[in-house]
């Protein structure tokens, strides 16, 4: 499982700087994802091959200098609750503030790793003024310069030595699917969970937070069995005067680093917004299988091709990734409930979907024959061998004299391909071509 790293800090000291160096460091793992305030504050990055997400705090605090202050101290509190490591950002040119003194005394009660950056560290001149936020109570601390990487490579090193390592697979080992449930404030997940499990409640039993205190709801109805992870307002925070937006994102990332398949469930009488957009795409990167319910369906006035234009103008903001099942629900009238869930399953079983590698390439290899990677640069491509990789969702590898050849457009047709024989609707597919 993925550990998420909090960047916390005042205004102005450099978080999301240190943010896009952390996600953009090797661009194959780049995956930024633009949040409610229109700043990138999300992304995936890795170290010393441990992956990790990434949140910036930053760019949520305006107006006066009281809400400056407030704000800032939410996003603390919604990093310390959500995050497994925290990089706390200060700037040695202002040294220690008012403002970083109060977030330090937050820092200080918990019981997780902190790491204090002190940012703007370009000169030997500066690496000394550092010493004074020692006084902040947090121990050591590291200096590092985000704007040129410099101690970038150092904090990272101690950073992903706190992170567990990776736990092995097993494939073989059959436990029940985990859905989330996720989306806009409002967007109707808790009526949808209500519907689904408000009677006879027999059926239901509440494990307690496997994913810190957020809580698993086991569904066995209709011959259906699987763990709803619930993120629809289950807990309450005694600390936490939330701001919804953010608050929503948070823990739609752990929702889905801990989950098999999202339902994404999305208020039919906003449309399809940049929020809703987001978090797909926190699906898609994580790969996870993807269902995407427009709820408050009965609340939309309807003409002879209402659904399928609405329809069309989801998969137009989701592309490319477009072969995703969009089912249109009403939590509140019961409308379809059965179809969101079965769907569900389905892509559930489709992710987890091996093709015997025999198979595989007395299909694939024909179809590549008769249509081989264009030229490029007067080289021709031949691919001579594919399997499916050992891995939990479709990964692909296509095995061919020169991979660095092959290009997006490609790349793109095979997984068509793939979608269309195989059947992976809902399903992010993952092609690598290697040296043979």
């Amino acid at each position: 499982m993925n550990s998420i790293v909090a960047i916390v800090g005042r205004p102005n000291v450099g978080k999301s700087t240190l943010f896009n160096r952390l996600v953009q460091r090797r661009e194959a793992i780049v995956d930024s994802v633009s949040g409610v305030t229109r700043d990138r504050h999300y992304g995936k990055s890795d170290w010393n091959g441990k992956e990790f997400s990434v949140i910036d705090t930053g760019g949520y605090a305006v107006g006066s200098d009281d809400i400056f202050e407030e704000e800032i101290r939410k996003q603390v509190y919604l990093a310390i609750d959500e995050a497994d490591i925290i990089i706390f950002v200060v700037d040695v040119e202002e040294g220690i503030t008012p403002m970083d003194s109060e977030v330090a005394k937050l820092l200080r009660k918990v019981k997780k790793p902190i790491f204090l950056a002190v940012n703007k560290v370009d000169n030997a001149m500066r690496d000394t003024d550092a010493v004074e936020f020692y006084n902040l109570g947090l121990g050591g601390y590291h200096t590092i310069s985000s704007i040129n990487g410099s101690g970038t490579g150092d904090i990272l090193d101690a950073i992903t030595e706190k992170m567990p390592e990776a736990e092995e697979i097993d494939l073989e080992k059959e436990e029940l699917p985990r859905f989330a449930v996720v989306g806009r404030p409002n967007a109707g997940k808790s009526s949808f969970i209500n519907s689904l499990i408000g009677e006879d409640r027999n059926i239901v039993t509440n494990l307690a937070g496997t994913t810190r205190d957020s809580i698993d709801t086991k569904y066995n109805r209709f011959g259906f069995d699987f763990n709803l992870v619930d993120t629809a307002g289950i807990r309450k925070k005694s600390k936490v005067k939330e701001d919804l937006e953010f608050y929503s994102v948070m823990r739609a990332v752990r929702s889905i680093e801990y989950s098999d398949v999202i339902i994404l469930v999305v208020d039919a009488t906003r449309g399809f917004e940049g929020q809703d957009q987001n978090i797909f795409w926190l699906a898609e990167k994580n790969r996870k299988g993807v269902v995407i319910l427009i709820n408050k369906w009965d609340l939309i006035e309807k003409e002879t091709n209402t659904m399928r234009d609405f329809e069309a103008m989801v998969r137009k903001q989701i592309e490319p990734f477009t072969d995703v099942p969009i089912v249109f629900i009403s939590a509140l009238t019961k409308q379809r409930l059965f179809k969101a869930i079965e769907t569900a399953v389905e892509v559930f079983e489709k992710r987890k979907k091996k093709i015997p590698t025999s198979k595989l390439n007395d299909v694939m290899l024909d179809i590549v024959k008769s249509y081989p990677p264009p030229a490029t640069k007067g080289k021709f491509v031949k691919i001579k061998y594919c399997m499916q990789l050992p891995t939990p969702t479709p990964q692909f590898a296509f095995f061919c004299n020169l991979p660095q050849y092959v290009r997006d457009p490609y790349k793109r047709f095979l997984e068509n391909k793939l979608r269309e024989i195989y059947d992976f609707r809902g399903t992010p597919i993952t092609i690598y071509f290697r040296q043979k």
